[in-house]
């Protein structure tokens, strides 16, 4: 039996002036991934790829067992619930609509659920898709993932445009969908989920993997990520006699210095505050080397 929903070796994507460059994930089951990263660091691409919704350069993709490009993944997109930046749908169509050609799309198509996810979110059924606000489309896009039994959701900035109570009611669902066991397998379900809404990953992912101009900076489980770094503050003087090596961006001040370091490596006589995940994510981007 398969430990992860999707595992990814090597993965390339080349355009003139971008490259997803030898992409390696895991996504075990029961598990939430956080794909976080700045606009245009490749997040969106990586969801496309997994979805064969691209052609890719390199690597491999296998997701729920099967690789991507073999003919058994066509079956298989039945048990994966995505949900785009960009949700395509017919502006003239409303919810009830789409409900009815979503039956007529997923053999696993549950009405029942549909209708309970639209009436949960506050979405109207005969509004016209093009009168949707950003936060609306996004419900409407969840409300169908979640309503054909997928074993697997990738959520492409889901939680956007959304008001705070929304945002957290949908969280919940993510995590109660990672840790819930499938009616069909016994290997479960798993969430990967893409933001630039740092909190909202720290909050519910079991994993964080940060890209950063098509690069993978870090993929680490999210506790240990939180236990590995701190924030350090200290003089210049001080600093310089930390190892290199533990240092992972600084800013440097006119009465001291702030770095983000490395616990393991700090002198005992040192204070090192808890760093939070946009912390460990905004010094190794934009702190001085």
């Amino acid at each position: 039996m398969e430990t992860n929903a999707i595992e990814i070796r090597g993965l390339t994507k080349r355009y003139k002036d971008f490259s997803l460059e030898d992409l390696n994930l895991d996504l075990p089951y029961g598990c939430v991934l956080g794909l976080v990263g700045e606009n245009g660091a490749g997040k969106s691409t990586t969801i496309r790829l997994i979805m064969d919704a691209l052609e890719r350069d390199g690597g491999t993709v296998s997701v729920l067992g099967v690789d991507n490009k073999s003919r058994e993944f066509l079956d298989l997109k039945e048990d994966v619930g995505v949900v785009l930046d960009e949700t395509f749908v017919p502006e003239i169509i409303n919810a009830k609509q789409l409900g009815k050609i979503m039956a007529g799309t997923y053999k696993n198509w549950d009405q029942a659920a549909y209708d309970g996810w639209i009436k949960r979110l506050g979405l109207p059924l005969d509004k016209k898709f093009k009168d949707y606000s950003r936060g609306m489309t996004m419900k409407l896009g969840v409300a169908a993932a979640l309503s054909h039994h997928a074993r697997l959701l990738l959520l492409d900035e889901a939680t956007g445009g959304l008001d705070p109570m929304v945002r957290e009611e949908l969280l919940e669902v993510f995590a109660d969908f990672a840790a819930e066991e499938a009616a069909s397998a016994a290997s479960g379900h798993a969430v990967l989920l893409s933001s630039h809404i740092v909190s909202d990953l720290e909050r519910i992912c079991d994993y964080i993997a940060f890209l950063h101009k098509g690069k993978l900076v870090l993929c680490e489980e999210k506790d240990v990520l939180l236990d590995k770094y701190g924030i350090l503050k200290c003089t210049k003087e001080q600093l310089a006699n930390v190892p290199q090596e533990a240092i992972h961006g600084k800013r440097v001040g006119t009465y001291g210095v702030e770095a983000l370091v490395e616990r393991d490596f700090m002198p005992r006589d040192l204070v090192i505050d808890r760093a939070n995940l946009e912390d460990i994510i905004l010094y190794m981007v934009k702190g001085e080397p």
